[in-house]
């Protein structure tokens, strides 16, 4: 968060007194754009039947899309390509039902929040289609709930991160969605609902990067009680 360390363990600030939500989970969108990075090639395949050519042509073009998307100065390129390589929208458009135009939804939601486009980015991480991935599927259900968050909806923001959670459950991906779902009961004052929140990431996921601190956050929402 903006403020500093100290600050954080002692009152940590719940979304309407910091502004913008991803500005405040930039670290977090970071990892997620980091962890798709890494995995992409895993999840990248050729269709078979009918889909292989054109599933083979979207992979192949995929690769200069997935280079712009780690240089932040080159995120444009990486959605709209450059000249000479498709970008990703032109990949997911023209691709449909192939892995390549799947993932590339994953990575023009991402590309979107950075950019402060959360209505795109929305749109977009909700055609994605789970594929079994551990990791990828709950960011992508982690996404959508931060782009709900910083359009106000906070319903289908508690949603997503409920469903990104609960997701293949691991102590990287759990604890962070169920750290950003208590934010988002505060802000709606539902200060029972977010109290059960961080208590499950203290019980359930006391090695994580999130309980490190969750004891402050415990205690303001119990203070408003």
């Amino acid at each position: 968060m903006a403020t500093n360390q100290k600050d954080t363990i002692t009152n940590p600030a719940p979304i309407s007194n910091t502004g913008n939500f991803v500005q405040e989970n930039k670290k977090s969108l970071a990892v997620i754009g980091g962890a798709i990075v890494a995995l992409v090639l895993l999840y990248i395949g050729y269709q078979k039947f009918y889909l292989a050519p054109r599933a083979e042509k979207a992979a192949n073009e995929m690769y200069k899309a997935e280079e712009y998307t780690a240089i932040d100065s080159l995120s444009d390129r990486a959605i709209k390509g450059d000249g000479s390589y498709p970008g990703f929208e032109k990949i997911a458009d023209e691709y449909s039902n192939t892995k390549s135009a799947n993932l590339a939804n994953a990575y023009l939601g991402g590309l979107y929040l950075q950019k402060g486009e959360f209505q795109k980015a929305a749109e977009v991480l909700g055609n994605y289609s789970s594929t079994g991935s551990p990791v990828i599927d709950p960011l992508v259900l982690g996404m959508l709930g931060d782009a709900y968050s910083e359009l106000k909806e906070y319903g289908k923001a508690e949603t997503f991160y409920k469903k990104a959670a609960d997701k293949s459950e691991n102590s990287f991906t759990s604890p962070l969605f169920l750290k950003k779902l208590g934010l988002v009961y505060e802000e709606e004052k539902e200060f029972d609902s977010a109290l059960d929140v961080y208590k499950r990431i203290k019980q359930d996921y006391p090695q994580s990067a999130e309980a490190a601190l969750i004891d402050a956050y415990i205690a303001r929402v119990e203070a408003r009680l």
